[in-house]
């Protein structure tokens, strides 16, 4: 292939060379995929249906499960469809679009949660402040800024990977399309140097954002062990620490995957590290956010109970009762 204008698909890297592993992988993806749209279709629909839960810290966390299913979609369906019918390409248009969606969803997610460490910074630290500083209108304005800011981060990187003269093969070490495998086939050294460059600037606001999330943790936790009761303490650290380990996780895997020297490049290594950051933050985050959240967990629970009990009420109710039917008639009606 001479340039990238004459390149129709790239190869993928496959999980499996056997057709048994191969099935074994898209078993297991369908069950992570699965489990993390389960998780976060939860959260989405337990904070918007109640009135309760419409606080900045749900509404950051909606945003968040809103990305996390968009990027864990982008990328595992491709990876399954592969696996399934024994494939490895993807199209070019495909892959520019995987792109896009990818760092668009990742670069949101990573401001969102710069956001989110400030939300519990301001509510631990700062109290008083709290409802001045994280008002309804300036969260909206702070997940439309991390919204955006993705956007305009994907729709760079987008233009300037696949403007590259592309000349060194269509294979990607990669089971998905990463700008750091694509940039290995350019046949042009000033404009991958451009690429790089590009590169470098994004990892350095990711490092930017990763220090003021760990500085933000740090002055929580400063405040915390200034609580007298063990039990607060412990609450705090067992809910806080986990977010610190997911969100460290996530951007250092990110970074390791998009600074590493081409040199280093290894299938395994590879497939290890971008599961790290693409399929494991996505598919944790929901449990993470939840296990210690109990107004998140009452209200789910409340949220499965109406639903049982109006799916009750429709199975018992006889086809001439009234529609217009009231919780109570329908409880006698079901008696």
């Amino acid at each position: 292939m001479s340039n990238s204008s004459s390149m129709t698909k790239f190869l993928l890297l496959a999980f499996a060379d056997t057709r048994e592993l191969q099935l074994l992988h898209f078993w297991f993806f369908l069950g992570i995929y699965l489990a993390a749209l389960l998780g976060n279709g939860l959260i989405i629909t337990t904070v918007a249906c109640d009135h309760h839960l419409h606080t900045p810290m749900y509404f950051f966390l909606l945003n968040l499960s809103l990305l996390d299913m968009g990027c864990i979609s982008t990328t595992l369906p491709k990876a399954m469809a592969n696996s399934l019918w024994d494939r490895r390409d993807i199209s070019f248009s495909g892959c520019a679009a995987q792109v896009f969606l990818f760092v668009f969803l990742m670069s949101a997610e990573l401001y969102l949660l710069s956001f989110m460490a400030y939300d519990r910074y301001v509510a631990i630290c700062k109290p008083l402040h709290y409802e001045t500083l994280l008002g309804s209108r300036a969260c909206v304005h702070m997940a439309a800024a991390a919204w955006g800011s993705g956007f305009l981060c994907a729709l760079l990187h987008t233009a300037n990977t696949f403007s590259l003269p592309l000349c060194q093969g269509n294979a990607l070490d990669q089971f998905f399309c990463e700008i750091p495998q694509i940039l290995r086939l350019s046949c042009s050294d000033s404009d991958y140097l451009r690429a790089v460059g590009l590169l470098m600037v994004s990892v350095s606001f990711s490092f930017a954002c990763f220090v003021f999330i760990v500085l933000s943790y740090v002055q929580i936790f400063r405040v915390v062990l200034r609580i007298p009761s063990e039990q607060g303490q412990h609450k705090a650290f067992s809910t806080c620490l986990p977010h610190l380990v997911v969100v460290s996780l996530f951007i250092s895997s990110g970074m390791v995957a998009y600074v590493k020297p081409p040199s280093i490049s290894f299938s395994f290594l590879n497939l290890v590290v971008s599961f790290l950051y693409s399929v494991v933050p996505p598919a944790v985050n929901p449990l993470i956010y939840s296990m210690r959240n109990q107004e998140l967990k009452d209200a789910l629970r409340k949220l499965l109970q109406y639903t049982i009990f109006r799916h009750q009420c429709r199975s018992c109710l006889s086809p001439m009762t009234p529609t217009i039917v009231t919780e109570n008639s329908c409880m006698i009606s079901c008696s």
